[in-house]
């Protein structure tokens, strides 16, 4: 029950807070996180396909293909004697490690820029691998 407001006293609103059925706190933000995350992939693989290309999940080994995606990481080893570009490319399926032997960068190659890549898909232990691709950079 309320009382009464006194002359001295403005009244205060109450508020009342009611269950709108509404996932709250850690699992209702990781849910979101994922349905963005979701989203984000399903667009991947549209964009994949539009560029005429297929999926990198779906690709066989020992194949010449044509995938496109978005570059997550770009990093330099030392690969023996000489140095290797390495750039992870996602497209929403799966990801592949792109890699050109003897260089230590390539202008406009950086991560969140997307990209299409044409070479021979391999395997280095478990994950796959395109060595010395040709690429084309999206506007």
């Amino acid at each position: 029950m309320s009382r009464p407001a006194r002359s001295d006293e403005t009244p205060v609103a109450r508020t009342r807070r009611t269950y709108t059925g509404g996932m709250t706190g850690l699992l209702g933000r990781r849910s979101r996180r994922l349905s963005v995350e979701d989203e984000e992939d399903g667009e991947l693989k549209v964009e994949a396909a539009n560029a005429g290309c297929t999926l990198i999940g779906s690709q066989a080994e020992r194949r010449v293909c044509a995938v496109h995606g978005v570059v997550r990481s770009v990093t330099v080893r030392p690969a023996g004697a000489a140095q290797a570009l390495e750039v992870e490319l996602y497209d929403g399926s799966g990801s592949v490690t792109l890699i050109w032997l003897g260089r230590c960068s390539i202008r406009g190659v950086a991560p969140g820029r997307k990209l299409t890549a044409h070479g021979r898909f391999g395997r280095r232990g478990t994950e796959r691998v395109v060595y010395n691709p040709r690429y084309e950079l999206d506007a």
